[in-house]
């Protein structure tokens, strides 16, 4: 049996939770049973930078930090509800893949 594997990333998890929610909802009124969503391990990207502008003065830093949070869903191939979820939409900081897998 083919299996659809769709991995998302973003920044922002309430609209990555939406998305998957969303997903959810399109294969349960198609009657799919799908495994997920997985929360897979959340990326952290730091930066620390000086507060002074000129790079001189005081020891004291600004410490930045973004999360990409990623989740993993795995269903059936079915064309109705792939069709479905290509015409979702999907906003700007959402990043979607989809790949089949045997």
């Amino acid at each position: 049996m083919t299996k659809v594997r769709i991995k998302l990333n973003s920044s922002d998890i309430e609209e990555l939770n939406k998305i998957c929610d969303q997903i959810k909802e399109l294969a349960k009124n198609a009657g799919i049973s799908i495994s997920g969503p997985v929360p897979l391990p959340t990326k952290k990207l730091k930066i620390t930078t000086r507060k002074s502008p000129c790079g001189n003065g005081t020891a004291t830093f600004d410490r930045f930090e973004m999360r990409i949070h990623k989740r993993l869903i795995d269903l059936p191939a079915n064309e109705k509800v792939l069709h479905s979820i290509m015409k979702m939409y999907i906003p700007k900081n959402v990043n979607i893949k989809i790949e089949m897998k045997d």
